[in-house]
């Protein structure tokens, strides 16, 4: 399974928010500007659309559990043919899976 290997702070900062990337000794606002996005424009906060606060929660949870683009897709077809509600059942398959076990007790897989 393939994994982001790219600075983990810059996507905290990308959302604006902990993702707990990192471990837990420090916290995030002693490490970076939480509040500035990363890159030469980062100040500028630029209005989202609908469509753009939607795939920012979807990138958000995308980057807090690690797993990528096709591999995400794959776990919301399975969710949308379970019954249930859909929303959840992604999270709840990626945390089940084999290299995620510490997922659903609020653990990241690099302090397993």
């Amino acid at each position: 399974m393939a994994r982001y290997l790219g600075p983990k702070l810059k996507l905290s900062r990308r959302e604006g928010t902990d993702l707990f990337l990192k471990s837990g000794v420090r916290a995030i606002d002693t490490k970076c500007k939480i509040e500035q996005a990363p890159g030469q424009h980062g100040a500028r906060k630029p209005r989202l659309s609908d469509y753009g606060v939607q795939l920012r929660e979807k990138q958000k949870v995308r980057r807090m559990y690690g797993v990528l683009e096709r591999q995400f897709r794959n776990y919301y077809k399975e969710a949308a043919r379970l019954k249930g509600n859909t929303g959840e059942k992604p999270v709840d398959s990626a945390g089940r899976s084999s290299g995620q076990r510490c997922i659903p007790y609020g653990l990241r897989r690099d302090s397993c």
